[in-house]
């Protein structure tokens, strides 16, 4: 499947443009899934998770895009149903909008749902934002690791993609996350990482990366 790995969602005309070629239809001829799982794990979460599937996220647009059909794929309900039950749906669907929150919490979650043993036969394409994005990665690094399993504290991820990702980098609400900051988290890790901010995203497509920006990036080799 191919990915759009985005810092806020679909904030300016390049992005936009790149989730458009990325489909290779209008927008309001594709069927698209949102996943708001991620955010359960935030204090607040249950607030954000509405705002989220209910479109109100202005300054994160991702559901309010223009959809033709817009569903809820709730991943902590999916191990008490049949497959028979999800899995058509997901088949079906030609986008996942994978929302914020903890990246921890929805890698758990993707696993234990049965997602991730279904994402390489899927031909939707994933377009994740800030957590929905890092879960796609090997490691998140400590800095990102809130919620852990009773099993243990761990900041392995799907691994979909050989590269990390710091998200909002310079955001004016989080000081902590200055390209700085962003630079020393990637010493941390040992494979390569991108830090971006919320008008960066990254495109891969056929195993190709390509960053897609009207703001601020940077790319930490391994």
């Amino acid at each position: 499947m191919d990915l759009l790995l985005t810092s806020a969602g679909i904030t300016n005309p390049s992005i936009h443009d790149a989730l458009v070629r990325l489909l290779g239809k209008p927008i309001d001829e594709c069927d698209a899934l949102c996943i708001p799982t991620a955010s359960h794990a935030n204090r607040g979460g249950m607030g954000q998770a509405w705002s989220f599937v209910a479109g109100h996220e202005p300054r994160t647009p991702m559901v309010e895009l223009g959809w033709r059909s817009m569903g809820v794929l709730e991943l902590t309900a999916l191990p008490s149903l049949d497959e028979d039950h999800w899995v058509p749906e997901v088949r079906k669907a030609d986008v996942l909008l994978v929302n914020g929150g903890d990246p921890m919490y929805l890698h758990h979650w993707i696993r234990e749902s049965g997602l991730a043993d279904l994402l390489p036969s899927l031909d939707a394409l994933w377009v994740g934002l800030s957590a929905g994005s890092l879960v796609m990665t090997p490691r998140v690094g400590d800095d990102f690791v809130r919620w852990h399993p009773a099993t243990g504290r761990d900041d392995t991820t799907l691994g979909v993609v050989d590269f990390s990702i710091c998200p909002h980098v310079d955001h004016p609400m989080m000081p902590g996350n200055s390209m700085a900051e962003a630079e020393r988290w990637a010493g941390t890790i040992d494979n390569a990482a991108y830090a971006i901010d919320d008008d960066t995203a990254i495109v891969v497509q056929d195993g190709r990366v390509e960053v897609v920006s009207e703001g601020t990036w940077r790319h930490f080799p391994r």
